[in-house]
């Protein structure tokens, strides 16, 4: 086995001219519960935080729609037909879609103001915002009629829409809630999923004979790669965060490589392409691992011959693109691999933690597809695409 100093971002046959090594890559998530982030790194947006983010694009539809369901139904009550149905309709949009967007938008800029409230206190104020978003959409709405000298405001012509608006609001915030709720099993079972991947006796023990294989030989590379196990399971028991940044998912997948790389040495071949400009981005944590896991065991391992992995993460307008490849055995390569099938789990959970944290503008997709059109062999691939955030 070569055990030259090899760069993750170039491909195997660049690599043996040596170049950073990945294994010696300087540990980068020090950070655990209590402790202070580095300077310049994105934060994420805690727990609290998070329930009132309401700044995406899929979240701002639901809410709009939902409050146009409720206009919908209140006018159809008081109509003669349905011209008159539209007529009202149109009139209540008027008024509910600016006091919507409104109250929407304070959510968003006070989120984190919001999150350091207490429960009560946040119900208080994300009710009242409600009523005087409500009274906000009626008074801009009467100020047509005031100039047509149609309707007079009073105290009572503004409880109505105050009272409508509180009430809507407490229905969006129960709705929030109840959304992020739901979001942290999910994050839970995602550490739970990766623990058990990450403790396979196999993936373990292989590690350590590594290292032991290395100790006379290299003391220094077989101190390093304990560092880099040590770090994987240190980032699946103790990370505090559901989020993280592309870059910290970048490294996590350069370390966990870069031990499978001494253990297959020629037989596997990895090529990194990151857009340095997108790595501030944030993501679901343990967005690549277990994509690159998968791509190791079913795509290198099952095959005699080896193979290849390939990580891109490009900017593309303002989303990001992510695509993790890998070469798959050619039909009866090897005779174990069709009992080997995975079931899909990995690929469901970090499909499931991508949509929680982007919603509908999110985007995920795996296949086996041609190497090219022209070629025989084939390769799974997964894409993802989301927004690139400020952070990018």
């Amino acid at each position: 086995m070569d055990f030259k100093d090899k760069d993750p971002f170039v491909s195997g046959a660049a690599a043996q001219d040596g170049g950073n090594d990945p294994l010696r890559a300087p540990t980068m998530w020090a950070v655990t519960a209590g402790d202070e982030a580095p300077e310049g790194r994105a934060r994420v947006l805690g727990g609290g935080a998070a329930t009132f983010d309401v700044c995406h694009v899929g979240v701002v539809l639901r809410v709009v729609l939902g409050v146009q369901a409720v206009l919908w139904l209140a006018t159809l009550y008081d109509s003669v037909g349905p011209a008159d149905w539209l007529l009202r309709w149109g009139l209540a949009s008027a008024v509910g879609l600016p006091a919507c967007l409104l109250w929407l938008v304070g959510l968003c800029g006070a989120r984190r103001w919001l999150a350091r409230r207490g429960t009560v206190a946040q119900w208080g104020l994300v009710v009242a915002w409600g009523a005087l978003s409500a009274a906000y959409g009626h008074v801009q709405f009467w100020l047509m009629d005031w100039r047509l000298g149609l309707q007079a405001l009073t105290p009572w012509t503004l409880l109505a829409p105050m009272a409508t608006g509180g009430a809507l609001a407490a229905v969006g915030l129960a709705w929030l809630r109840q959304r992020q709720n739901r979001a942290d099993p999910a994050q839970i079972q995602a550490r739970l999923v990766e623990l058990q991947a990450r403790i396979r006796p196999h993936f373990l023990f292989n590690t350590l004979n590594t290292a032991i294989a290395l100790v006379q030989v290299d003391p220094d590379r077989a101190e390093a790669v304990l560092e880099d196990l040590a770090e994987l399971f240190r980032r699946a028991l103790a990370s505090p965060h559901t989020q993280s940044t592309l870059a910290d998912e970048v490294e996590l997948a350069r370390r966990y490589l870069g031990i499978e790389q001494l253990r297959f040495g020629e037989r596997l071949s990895v090529t990194w392409h990151v857009d340095e400009a997108i790595c501030g981005a944030l993501v679901p944590t343990l967005l690549l691992q277990p994509l690159v896991e998968n791509a190791v065991k079913h795509g290198v391992e099952a095959d005699p011959a080896g193979g290849w992995i390939r990580v891109e993460a490009l900017r593309r307008g303002g989303r990001v693109a992510v695509t993790v490849s890998n070469s798959v055995p050619a039909a009866g390569a090897h005779p174990v691999a069709p009992h080997r099938r995975g079931h899909g789990i990995a690929l469901r959970n970090v499909r499931q933690r991508l949509l929680l944290m982007h919603d509908v503008q999110a985007e995920f997709d795996a296949e086996v597809r041609p190497v090219s059109p022209q070629a025989s062999e084939h390769c799974f691939v997964v894409k993802m695409s989301f927004p690139a955030g400020e952070g990018a």
